[in-house]
């Protein structure tokens, strides 16, 4: 009987532990989907922010085209992160955003 319970919970709790990282701040919380304007106004400005050019590869393979010729020749979508330090015993926080929304947030720093 206990063990129909428990599988009526996990099946019940699935979608909830399937939802993306999610960012708590003082104004609110950042999920995947929120605007720019969303998370200034909830988290504040980040303390370190990055913009780069990731690749779009097309099905069949992408050749390497070498600089600068590979600004020109080969499409990419720009990706922007943004850092926030959340204080002492936190990890911090990194969002990337594409479009202008938000596509994931990822804790902990990356190695240099």
């Amino acid at each position: 009987m206990k063990l129909s319970h428990l599988a009526w919970l996990v099946l019940a709790a699935g979608p909830v532990l399937a939802h993306g990282e999610t960012l708590r701040c003082s104004g609110g919380i950042v999920s995947e989907g929120d605007s720019r304007i969303s998370i200034v106004y909830k988290c504040g400005p980040p303390v370190l922010a990055d913009t780069y050019c990731a690749p779009v590869f097309y099905p069949g393979g992408l050749h390497v085209v070498p600089e600068p010729w590979a600004s020109y020749a080969v499409p990419c979508q720009p990706i922007e992160q943004w850092l926030y330090e959340r204080g002492p015993g936190a990890l911090t926080a990194t969002i990337y955003l594409r479009r202008g929304t938000v596509q994931s947030i990822v804790y902990g720093r990356s190695p240099p």
